[in-house]
């Protein structure tokens, strides 16, 4: 077993390519995740299980957002949860794929667990908002179903048009690299679940939370008919090239 250091360059070499990632993913998330897979490696972990442990800290951090009564410190202890569970989403496949040791097993779980973050943290708002908030109407208890939607609907479509556009290439094929566009990774940012988590800093002053919180709903529903749109698009494409 090599040295830190050692780990920590030999993962550098096994990413995933950067296009279609945000500037936050590619510059925070994944540098963060490549720390804790060289120390999950050093002790012997599993990608499985560091899937797992991500999941411990993302749902817990979920979990008092429903059932502890916002304030500062709640705040903090929820996004760093947060961030943490979301680093730990990035090291399992870095993991994996240092080790050889990934496969369907693991692709599953890790996307069950992302889809399982994706319902529960906006229930949780719903919830929070419900027990905890002086809200100015009933109509806010909407918000947090609306923006479920959108994430889910947006989730659910990109698996699909990963795995549909790959079943429609055929076999020696050329797919051209597009190149990785600095632009585009920044106009990215909003729709970055590590930015989302941002919002919950807030979460100890309702108003603001609040504020944060439906602006980012507007913009991921923007984001939502933009790829849809796209990913429409480039389907159809493929079934025209057959």
């Amino acid at each position: 077993m090599g040295s830190t250091g050692t780990v920590l360059r030999e993962l550098r070499g096994a990413q995933k390519t950067a296009k279609g990632v945000s500037l936050y993913s590619r510059y925070v998330n994944r540098p963060a995740g490549r720390v804790f897979a060289a120390g999950a490696y050093r002790i012997g972990m599993t990608p499985n299980q560091v899937t797992s442990t991500s999941a411990a800290f993302t749902f817990a951090a979920i979990a008092s957002v429903a059932l502890v009564r916002p304030s500062p410190g709640l705040a903090v202890a929820v996004y760093a949860g947060l961030v943490i569970g979301f680093a730990l989403d990035s090291a399992d496949g870095q993991l994996a794929r240092l080790t050889g040791r990934g496969g369907p097993d693991g692709e599953w779980l890790d996307h069950v667990v992302d889809c399982a973050k994706m319902i529960l943290v906006h229930t949780a708002v719903l919830i929070s908002f419900h027990r905890f908030s002086a809200l100015p109407g009933e109509g806010w208890l909407l918000l947090p179903l609306g923006f479920l939607f959108t994430a889910v609907l947006t989730f659910c479509a990109g698996l699909l048009r990963e795995q549909l556009g790959r079943a429609a290439v055929r076999p020696g094929a050329e797919t051209g690299a597009a190149p990785v566009s600095r632009l585009r990774a920044l106009v990215l940012l909003p729709a970055d679940y590590g930015v989302f988590c941002l919002v919950f800093l807030l979460l100890g002053e309702p108003t603001a939370f609040r504020i944060g919180y439906v602006a980012l709903a507007a913009v991921h529903a923007l984001f939502l008919v933009a790829f849809l749109t796209k990913w429409f698009r480039e389907l159809r494409a493929l079934r025209t090239a057959e």
